[in-house]
């Protein structure tokens, strides 16, 4: 693969190479990256993306050849069907035939072969894998939740650092708290860096919640109930309407 093509495999061949050098076996790592086994099997025999697609594939010259890294990169982001793509490629003024598109996806398709992907998990999923213990989730869960943070390495780093913060919590170890904070701000997290700001707000309150074995939860809780008990049947038919509009 020439020019920008090459780095739209690298995040795989990256992710494959690490696996490996964890011991783990090219199935396994297929099914974490959801990936097929010959397709493992080729990201690992190459030393690098540059070695993907080379030798016949670039021996000749073509009309397709400009618009071969989009091709790439396209079918790197899942989009393998011939015809969608060429669709795509004359939106980007390619002038050749659809045989010629055709051709080199099936080319694409026999070098590195997709496997059917399942529904993707839904944003609430993986949020609730995230900020629940890693010894709640089910086997399938965890490795879904592996699969994602390996592409996303900011999820990754937020999940870091989310669970760090839960460990301040179980712990009770609220003095901790500034250095936790510091590691956020020293990380481009915007959506972590929100969360900080509201903890400056209050932050000596924040940490003595952290640190005291002192909860209002329960009082709270008390509290709720017998307001709850001495309204009950007493709102006027007024009253009601302006609570619910």
């Amino acid at each position: 693969m020439a020019g920008s093509g090459q780095a739209n495999f690298a995040p795989w061949h990256s992710a494959v190479h690490a696996l490996l050098a964890q011991g783990m076996g090219l199935r396994p790592i297929g099914r974490r990256l959801g990936l097929a086994r010959n397709t493992v099997r080729r990201l690992a025999r190459a030393a690098g993306p540059d070695e993907l697609l080379v030798g016949q594939w670039t021996g000749r010259s073509s009309i397709l050849d400009p618009y071969k890294p989009f091709l790439h990169q396209r079918w790197a982001e899942g989009q393998t069907i011939g015809t969608r793509l060429f669709e795509e490629l004359r939106e980007q003024g390619f002038g050749g035939g659809d045989v010629v598109v055709r051709k080199y996806v099936r080319r694409l398709r026999d070098a590195f072969p997709h496997q059917q992907p399942g529904r993707p998990p839904s944003v609430r999923n993986v949020t609730s894998w995230i900020t629940r213990h890693p010894a709640s989730l089910t086997a399938e869960q965890s490795e879904h939740l592996k699969t994602i943070l390996i592409r996303c390495p900011a999820l990754e780093r937020t999940a870091h650092h989310v669970r760090a913060f839960a460990e301040l919590m179980n712990q009770r170890d609220g003095q901790h708290l500034p250095q936790w904070i510091a590691r956020v701000q020293d990380d481009d997290l915007p959506a972590l860096h929100t969360f900080i700001t509201g903890l400056g707000q209050d932050l000596d309150a924040v940490v003595a919640g952290l640190s005291l074995p002192y909860s209002s939860g329960v009082v709270e809780g008390h509290n709720n109930r017998m307001l709850k008990r001495q309204m009950y049947g007493r709102a006027s038919l007024q009253l009601q309407r302006v609570l619910l509009a």
